[in-house]
């Protein structure tokens, strides 16, 4: 890499790094934020709770990368511009396309890097952040219980207490359970029980050792008592069979032929296109002359176009979920409207019949 391309992409690459942990930052505070307005730290515990926020926040990457970018690239080029350093390079010979080149030689990377956090990363971060989230909504999630503490719920009618917990918080002895139905209560008394790791796809589960089940009816047909060793208990919410899509493989959406299954595809392997178009539709928006300022026009229709391709892409991708649109063109159109709206705006006579410069 020659001396020029090098000093390009520094300046590219520094103000990406602070952008990309800037807006990082931003959406792991507002996570958290959202995360403890939800009492979700009660039910999962602090360390569970961070945990999620990382997970998030890595499947926001795939699009905080690319807007990193896109902003990267107007702040360094245009600081270039307005410093006149892209005049003295183009004294010195240094034409548009090697500056294009080197722009590339940081979009190609991001976008493959983005392609990977989309493909490989999107899919494992997203099974885990609805384990999380099942354990955390499930009524019955025993993290949340304490030794030698009644704990109820007036919506269900149900009362659990938990006379003494190991060390790992996994096994507990001497479990009380009650819960009022419409017609009947229901009393279960257990010597030992003990919560099994949540398995993506399956409800979550207690399982009870050593007990007794007390049914008492409220319409007079009689109580029932029913002795168990065993007794896997199933509750009622927190099911996370129904989040497949978005925590499916890459492969498997490949093997797929139904729409959500396609779009879910089209958007993960979209994601390197996206990063590397936007890095190039960003390079006119730099182009401002010394006396520009930041609040310069050209900067209000960078954020005008960026927004547009926002709208578009989520049109574009519920489009083919809906079925409106095929396998193909799918969400493929709207990237090759992007190249031409690229290669249009850097051609040379595009921006001298825009009345943006002043």
């Amino acid at each position: 890499m020659k001396i020029i391309e090098r000093y390009i992409t520094r300046e590219l690459l520094i103000p990406f790094m602070v952008v990309t942990v800037i807006l990082a930052t931003l959406f792991a505070s507002f996570s958290m934020a959202r995360f403890l307005a939800g009492a979700v730290t009660d039910s999962l515990g602090l360390i569970p709770v961070l945990r999620l926020v990382f997970l998030k926040t890595l499947i926001a990457l795939e699009v905080l990368m690319p807007i990193a970018l896109y902003v990267a690239v107007i702040m360094g080029l245009g600081r270039l511009h307005r410093d006149q350093e892209i005049v003295v390079l183009r004294s010195a010979g240094v034409s548009e396309h090697r500056i294009i080149y080197a722009v590339l030689i940081v979009a190609i990377p991001m976008g493959l890097i983005s392609g990977l956090f989309s493909i490989f990363a999107r899919p494992w971060a997203y099974e885990e952040s609805y384990l999380l989230n099942a354990q955390a909504e499930a009524e019955l999630n025993t993290d949340r219980f304490r030794a030698g503490r009644f704990y109820g719920s007036e919506k269900k009618g149900r009362v659990i207490y938990v006379q003494a917990k190991d060390s790992s918080g996994k096994q507990m002895g001497e479990v009380f359970h009650y819960l009022n139905k419409h017609d009947s209560s229901e009393i279960i008394l257990a010597k030992k029980a003990h919560q099994p790791e949540l398995v993506f796809g399956q409800r979550p589960q207690i399982h009870l050792l050593d007990g007794s089940i007390y049914r008492l009816s409220h319409t007079g047909k009689g109580d029932t008592v029913v002795q168990f060793e065993k007794l896997v208990y199933f509750t009622d919410s927190g099911n996370v069979t129904d989040y497949r899509r978005k925590a499916a493989s890459t492969a498997a959406l490949m093997q797929s032929d139904q729409p959500r299954d396609t779009a879910e595809l089209q958007w993960r392997l979209s994601r390197p296109l996206a990063t590397i178009l936007l890095a190039l539709i960003a390079v006119p928006f730099s182009r401002a002359s010394p006396r520009q300022t930041k609040g310069d026009k050209t900067y209000y229709l960078a954020a005008l176009v960026f927004a547009i391709y926002y709208i578009l892409s989520g049109l574009a991708q519920t489009w083919v979920e809906q079925g409106t649109i095929g396998r193909v063109p799918g969400v493929w159109w709207l990237y090759a409207v992007m190249l031409l709206f690229a290669i249009s705006l850097l051609s040379p006579g595009f921006w001298r019949k825009l009345p943006l410069r002043r």
